[in-house]
């Protein structure tokens, strides 16, 4: 295992309701991160933030044992469980923001069998980084907002579901979430699949 190259504190978690009335649920996770000023210069490129990504979508194969993957396309990234048979959430492309002190790359849900159909292309899935005043210091957030589960159900079902949602899928996201933020410790940051933004020099420009 690769040594840390920084220190990573989570952050307490906002208090959030689960499920909102309507049936969307919002998150985020946060942690801030100190690493030689020298090395986040060197890693505050673009290319970096597709990389970023890419930590995520492995952590989540790796934490799985496998039985999560990810299938790239340059139109989608597919989550699915064993077998393409079984996409679990499909996005949309992700979509790049870069800015001198923040970057941000957000996939946009298009559908899935975790998904209701209510919610399909309502909500998305947001990694971000940002700069702080501190030397080497930075700011991440892993955030999902308007996502509609499908284990909520409808009707007198829904009350019920809920629960089962927030004892079940809630609790995975956390960990798996938390867990990968602490990882960034190690800056193991493999490259892209798709290597939208490689060869880009740094975040002082449009996104893409």
């Amino acid at each position: 295992m690769a040594e840390a190259r920084a220190q990573v504190r989570v952050l307490p978690e906002r208090d959030r309701t689960p499920i909102a009335p309507d049936g969307a649920v919002d998150s985020i996770q946060e942690a801030e991160a100190t690493l030689p000023e020298e090395l986040l210069a060197e890693l505050w490129r673009r290319e970096y933030l597709e990389r970023l990504a890419r930590a995520y979508w492995r952590y989540l194969t790796r934490i799985s044992l496998g039985l999560i993957r990810v299938v790239y396309s340059p139109e989608s990234r597919t989550i699915v469980l064993v077998s393409r048979r079984l996409p679990l959430l499909r996005f949309h492309a992700p979509e790049y923001e870069a800015e001198p002190d923040e970057g941000t790359v957000t996939w946009r849900i298009d559908r899935g069998l975790l998904v209701a159909k209510q919610g399909r292309g309502e909500g998305f899935l947001r990694i971000s980084v940002r700069r702080l005043a501190g030397p080497g210091q930075v700011h991440l957030a892993v955030t999902v907002q308007n996502f509609y589960p499908f284990i909520r159900g409808s009707g007198r079902f829904a009350r019920f579901g809920a629960w089962i949602y927030g004892q079940t899928q809630v609790r995975v996201h956390r960990l798996i979430t938390f867990g990968f933020l602490r990882s960034l410790a190690r800056l193991d940051l493999p490259p892209s699949r798709i290597g939208v933004l490689t060869g880009e020099i740094d975040m002082t420009g449009p996104g893409r």
